[in-house]
């Protein structure tokens, strides 16, 4: 007789993706040659949702990849059960996926009586079962902090930068900040390309969302082709006024970077009816027919997410797939 019971099995990976934007689940599943977890998911006529999966889990690695798309409470609910399920199907750890991080933008209170919901999520999180978190670009960095476990704060910019480089010149470039939040972000890109830094100072009603004033710019662009640097585009307003105080400023042509590309209320007819040339975003969020322009280049963000899964999975390094620079 034996006093130790040991067993054969090896580690699982298991992949599983929400409705929200399936085409980038089964991108990533594809990237990684793995199937997704066979699910089943429905709303009910009252709005309440229902997630079940049709293979086992028990011991396994599970990723749950969801996008924040709109309806965004809709999204962000849906994985959340889906993270509980997997927790209930005894699922050996939880990693969720949320190529855009849903309430990134509130991360602080701005004044008295507000929430901190970027930090409520966190907690949702946390509480439904989730072990750790993976995410593109999120909106400030401390949000990895929110989190008390591990974060995977990956990095679009070496994906769009290296796309623009075989758009533009490097001698004839300016990376432009479209505001002081950007700065660093701009400021890596700079690094990165090699081309000096414009900064654009603007001034944000706060009693009115998605309205902004551009002030005045720091940096020169006359006679240069400028890229704006953010890491979202909501309803445009930012952006288009920023392209506007560029071409004010004798820029010979603009061209917009950004990670996730909300793309909401009148963004798509700003931005087709502006000045600039091309608008190029990730698809870390769905973008409908009815979002779709001729100005606009959508890049796939599901071949860094599939390495970056596949470092976790096989305890590796996330942050080699930046070369340190995260």
């Amino acid at each position: 007789m034996t006093a130790v019971i040991s067993n054969s099995s090896e580690r699982r990976l298991v992949l599983a993706g929400g409705r929200a934007h399936p085409d980038l689940a089964t991108a990533v599943a594809e990237q990684m040659d793995i199937e997704l977890l066979p699910t089943t998911a429905y709303t009910f006529a009252n709005g309440e949702l229902y997630v079940r999966f049709g293979e086992s889990v028990r011991g396994a690695d599970c990723f749950v990849l969801q996008s924040h798309a709109a309806p965004i409470n809709e999204s962000i609910m849906e994985q959340l059960i889906m993270v509980d399920a997997m927790k209930r199907a005894s699922a050996k750890a939880i990693t969720v996926i949320m190529p855009c991080y849903g309430y990134a933008r509130q991360d602080k209170k701005h004044k008295g009586r507000e929430p901190i919901s970027a930090r409520l999520m966190a907690d949702l999180f946390k509480t439904a079962g989730a072990d750790r978190i993976m995410s593109v670009d999120l909106h400030t960095s401390q949000i990895q902090g929110f989190f008390d476990g591990p974060v995977d704060h990956l990095w679009a910019m070496p994906l769009l930068a290296q796309y623009v480089r075989t758009r533009v010149a490097s001698d004839n470039l300016t990376i432009v900040s479209p505001d002081a939040g950007r700065v660093r972000l701009a400021d890596q890109w700079s690094d990165y390309l090699g081309a000096p830094l414009a900064i654009i100072h603007k001034r944000r009603d706060p009693s009115v969302p998605n309205q902004v004033k551009v002030h005045e710019l720091v940096g020169e662009v006359k006679g240069r082709t400028c890229v704006l640097v953010d890491d979202m585009i909501d309803t445009g307003g930012t952006i288009v006024q920023a392209a506007e105080a560029l071409f004010e400023n004798g820029a010979k042509d603009v061209i917009v970077t950004s990670t996730h590309g909300l793309l909401s209320g009148p963004a798509v007819d700003r931005l087709r009816d502006s000045g600039i040339s091309e608008v190029v975003v990730t698809d870390t969020l769905p973008i409908s027919d009815d979002k779709q322009f001729d100005k606009l280049t959508v890049l796939s963000i599901a071949p860094l997410i599939a390495r970056a899964v596949r470092e976790v999975f096989d305890d590796g390094s996330v942050t080699s797939l930046f070369q340190g620079n995260v």
